[in-house]
């Protein structure tokens, strides 16, 4: 039997520009030193900033923490779990 996890409340908490704790993660779309980009429950999250390390992920319970010098938080609208038929990452991505 396939259960669904539970829908988590999106939120994000960052302190000092320095950490962040996000709750409400359905998946980490992609990271990079300068870039992170997460599906939440509220729609894609870019987290852009120097340095940037995912130090804790936890899917089970939507939450991921990181740690860097974070310079911008950037939504969008929908999500990989939202996409319209079709609609691939690269196209959502560049639009």
């Amino acid at each position: 039997m396939d259960e669904k996890q539970p829908t988590m409340l999106h939120g994000f908490i960052l302190k000092n520009r320095q950490t962040g704790n996000v709750t409400g993660v359905r998946d980490v779309v992609s990271f990079d030193m300068n870039e992170i980009l997460l599906d939440t429950q509220q729609g894609m999250l870019t987290i852009k900033g120097k340095d940037l390390h995912v130090t804790r992920l936890n899917l089970e319970k939507q939450e991921v923490d990181l740690e860097g010098t974070i310079d911008s938080l950037t939504y969008t609208e929908g999500g990989i779990h939202g996409q319209k038929a079709g609609e691939n990452l690269l196209k959502r991505l560049f639009k």
